[in-house]
């Protein structure tokens, strides 16, 4: 009752319920998460199991297999940095961009994990699982096209004829639809 008033208050508005959103599925390597190079897939391939591993744990067991996946991520990104900045990207090119903004939210959950925030783990290795297959698709993908046009070893780590290359020449995320 409002006392000023003396006129019964109006009950709050009830909140729409909670919106329920399907589960992520399952993340399994396939020929569609193929880049065309071996060891970018190598490491997607081990990305994709990181996650299943990590997706299959109860809250409570998920920081160690956590530690993991981020220590792998860290190394994955460097990885296709280097590989990059190798072969005439910028450094602040989109893809890296990505990488960064990616890697700046997996530090972010694990303070959000130790301030009781349990189902947090869970929910990146969800984001990640949809993630990771658009990321492969596109903008990796694209990277290895590149890098094959230079004849880029990405075992080696480099090229036969640097100087194909026009040092930090391109800013986009190296998609076919990026330049």
């Amino acid at each position: 009752m409002n006392t000023a008033t003396l006129e019964p208050t109006a009950a709050p508005a009830a909140s729409p319920p909670a919106r329920e959103f399907p589960p992520v599925p399952d993340l399994v390597w396939s020929e569609a998460l193929h880049t065309g190079d071996a060891r970018m897939d190598a490491t997607h391939q081990e990305m994709v199991e990181l996650l299943a591993r990590l997706r299959a744990l109860p809250p409570e067991q998920q920081l160690e297999p956590y530690h993991e996946l981020v220590a792998h991520t860290t190394e994955h990104f460097a990885q296709e940095d280097r590989w990059m900045l190798a072969s005439g990207f910028t450094a602040d090119n989109c893809h890296s961009l990505q990488h960064k903004s990616v890697l700046d939210t997996l530090l972010a959950v694990e303070a959000h994990f130790h301030q009781g925030d349990r189902s947090i783990i869970t929910r990146m290795a969800e984001a990640l699982a949809e993630w990771l297959p658009l990321h492969a698709q596109s903008m990796d993908a694209g990277l290895a096209q590149h890098l094959q046009a230079l004849q880029f070893d990405t075992q080696t780590e480099t090229l036969p004829d640097p100087t194909k290359v026009r040092p930090a020449s391109m800013s986009g995320c190296g998609s076919i639809s990026c330049s």
